[in-house]
């Protein structure tokens, strides 16, 4: 049986955009996305878009516009986010069964890894984002937890058939014991649930111009500030660590309030990050674009690499968690 996607051919996806009134000049570039697919799409007389097709089944359709309401909110208060557009007071459409949304095509660089002055600014960026972010809840859309992030991953990953058997029992054994160490962790870290990104690596953080802007909301939830904050620190030793996170925190709390004790969640959150990433790609091997590109997942050296990991993980739940000057 095949996947959904087969069905999306480049004449499908230029069918789709003339859909809703525009006119291709008929190219199509297929852009590096796994979870949907997205492509340029070069418009007559005009700049490319960029045409997004959601995967089937993961969001319903009020999630999808719940995500589009909060990019357009951002943008109405001048937070640099690449939006989808509208037609006819619309940003979801359909066209053979696929749904799919537009944006306007805005390219940039990653930001530097540890770059105190970069960091400054990113602080900034996301603490006028959760301004806004905290005015209201998402209704439609998941919340970052343990359970869902944790507990379900594991599940996933012991039904299926990914890890060898011969180091099932280790994964096992501490995963479980992280699990456990996680649900205290967050059970003991009171924290204030908001609208955040969610996936807010440097890579959905791009410079252009010398002024950062924000990209892909697709994962967007409710859960801890700190959950867009951490994964902009780059390592190096503590000390390294406490002066990126100076940096990042003195130019986000110029816009928005920081609870210091959400920093204890950090190692926490990157176990679930760590746990997620490879239940994703166990629950998304029937399309055929995963096993392609990730023929590493289910080796022996992927499976007592993650059992190092995740040791490494609890150690580090051990440490005393990073603090602000």
């Amino acid at each position: 049986m095949s996947h959904p996607f087969a069905a999306l051919t480049p004449d499908l996806v230029l069918d789709a955009v003339e859909s809703i009134g525009y006119l291709s000049d008929a190219r199509v570039l297929a852009l590096n996305s796994y979870e949907n697919r997205v492509y340029q799409v070069g418009i007559d007389d005009e700049q490319p878009l960029i045409a997004k097709f959601y995967r089937p089944e993961r969001w319903t359709d009020a999630a999808i516009r719940e995500e589009h309401s909060f990019s357009l909110e951002l943008a109405e208060h001048e937070v640099p986010v690449v939006a989808p557009l509208m037609r006819d007071g619309e940003t979801l459409f359909e066209h053979a069964g696929f749904r799919f949304a537009l944006f306007p095509r805005r390219g940039g660089r990653a930001p530097e890894p540890g770059n105190l002055d970069q960091l400054y600014r990113l602080g900034g960026l996301l603490g006028r984002m959760h301004a806004i972010a905290a005015i209201k809840p998402f209704e439609h859309r998941e919340i970052t937890s343990v359970s869902h992030f944790g507990d379900a991953s594991l599940t996933t990953l012991l039904e299926g058939n990914f890890i060898p058997r011969g180091l099932l029992p280790a994964y096992e054994s501490v995963a479980r014991d992280l699990l456990k160490r996680l649900h205290s962790l967050f059970a003991a870290t009171p924290y204030q649930a908001i609208r955040i990104h969610g996936d807010c690596h440097p890579g959905n953080l791009l410079c252009r111009d010398d002024s950062f802007h924000m990209v892909d909301l697709d994962d967007c939830r409710m859960g801890p500030a700190v959950q867009d904050l951490w994964m902009m620190l780059g390592g190096g030793e503590r000390h390294e660590r406490l002066s990126q996170l100076a940096e990042l925190m003195e130019g986000y709390q110029e816009f928005h309030d920081f609870h210091p004790r959400e920093l204890a969640l950090i190692e926490g959150l990157r176990s679930l990050r760590l746990m997620h990433y490879s239940a994703w790609l166990a629950r998304r091997w029937d399309d055929p674009a995963f096993p392609m590109s990730f023929p590493w997942f289910g080796s022996e050296r992927y499976w007592g690499e993650q059992i190092l990991i995740l040791r490494e993980q609890l150690s580090a739940l051990d440490e005393e968690p990073l603090r602000l000057f």
